[in-house]
């Protein structure tokens, strides 16, 4: 019998982007450092469309974790990939009324870090 519904074919460089952010997401501050290396090779391994798509995914998590109170996921995705984060707050501008920013609580990556945070990497590519 043939079905109507479009299956969702993701590519397994994207896969496994998506459980490396997600497991460096997850762990704590100390296991983020090593983690880090390994979703930035991750990432560097998708193409433009699989990046939006990610961004996408990291945008939900963001609007989720603001839903609980929590505000670290966005500045962690800026640590990790400078233009990830661009693209991410790129999506969550473009999120309907409601769910998106609003003009009391903004979702910009780009809030200072505290002191004493580790500086910036870009990509997987970046010297130090």
């Amino acid at each position: 019998m043939p079905t109507t519904i479009a299956e969702l074919a993701l590519s397994a460089a994207y896969r496994q982007a998506q459980r490396a952010l997600a497991a460096w997401l997850e762990r704590g501050s100390a296991e983020m450092r090593r983690g880090a290396f390994a979703a930035r090779a991750a990432i560097a391994g998708l193409d433009a469309a699989e990046r939006h798509r990610l961004a996408r995914w990291l945008a939900w998590l963001c609007v989720a974790a603001r839903s609980r109170g929590e505000s670290i996921i966005p500045l962690r995705i800026q640590r990790l990939d400078a233009a990830l984060s661009m693209m991410v707050e790129d999506v969550l501008s473009r999120l309907p009324a409601g769910i998106g920013p609003s003009p009391g609580r903004d979702y910009h990556l780009s809030m200072p870090l505290p002191t004493g945070t580790a500086p910036y990497m870009t990509s997987v590519r970046s010297s130090r």
